[in-house]
């Protein structure tokens, strides 16, 4: 492992580098780390920013969508300028502009079935910062079979939760084991979403990460936490492994993306 520092990256990780859970070793590692986001809106904006100040070495941002002015109420990595921009590009701007140090792959097209597992398998961590249940349950399925460990995140209202999810299990499906109808769960943009909460919970996701990527803490694995922002509360749940889930257990009937979209509702 590197650990040799230039000045400027002992002057910008400095807090880091003060802690003695991450000092040197841990900041290399960030360094050395690849994450790919999915999804740079509510959630993946502040996940996108927080990683790239922390000096996460290579980050790729997955999302085929244009800023839209409707946006701006909680996708801080975006701004008025850039309307009408690639998402992907716009947050990549936004953060270079934090780190330069960081490199940053634009991926401005849409998660599919044939492209996701390729993709994931490139970096390793992915984050889910989706806003819909199929494209959460092709991440979930493929970090599974690629072997990468996934931090997901949801948001509606004022609520949201968040999960680790290593290869190794309890996955998304032991959780959820298929989609829910379309319509039965409203979107946030059906039923609307505090800005801040997406905030917090993509911070959340952030912090989640990092303490995957450099080994300390307690890691988030096998539990649920849920947050209500009005409460105010937070609570974990336990989660556990299903030993007849479709994708992680004893007897997996989910062994491609072909057979697991076949499981998922369209939505």
């Amino acid at each position: 492992m590197n650990l040799d520092f230039s000045e400027d990256e002992l002057q910008r990780y400095s807090r880091h580098i003060l802690l003695g859970e991450v000092g040197a070793i841990g900041q290399a590692r960030l360094r050395a780390a690849s994450v790919l986001i999915i999804g740079a809106g509510g959630l993946g904006s502040p996940l996108l920013l927080y990683l790239a100040a922390a000096g996460v070495g290579r980050i790729g941002i997955v999302d085929d969508d244009r800023v839209e002015i409707s946006n701006l109420q909680r996708q801080i990595a975006h701004t008025t300028a850039r309307l009408g921009m690639h998402k992907t590009r716009s947050a990549a701007i936004a953060a270079r502009e934090l780190n330069p140090e960081v490199t940053l792959v634009e991926h401005d097209h849409r998660l599919t079935a044939e492209n996701a597992l390729a993709l994931i398998a490139e970096y390793d961590i992915v984050c889910d910062g989706s806003d819909n249940f199929a494209t959460r349950f092709l991440v979930a399925d493929a970090a599974v079979l690629a072997r990468r460990t996934l931090v997901s995140a949801a948001v509606l209202r004022f609520e949201g939760q968040l999960a680790v999810f290593r290869p190794d299990g309890p996955c998304y499906r032991c959780l959820y084991p298929t989609a829910p109808p379309p319509g039965e769960v409203p979107s946030c943009s059906e039923a609307g979403v505090l800005g801040a909460v997406t905030g917090v919970m993509g911070a959340l996701q952030a912090t989640e990460v990092l303490k995957e990527i450099t080994g300390i803490g307690e890691s988030l694995a096998g539990r649920l936490l849920l947050w209500d922002a009005l409460a105010p509360r937070f609570r974990t749940i336990a989660l556990q492994r299903d030993p007849d889930c479709a994708l992680c257990g004893a007897h997996p009937t989910i062994t491609t993306l072909a057979t697991a979209a076949e499981t998922v509702c369209a939505g």
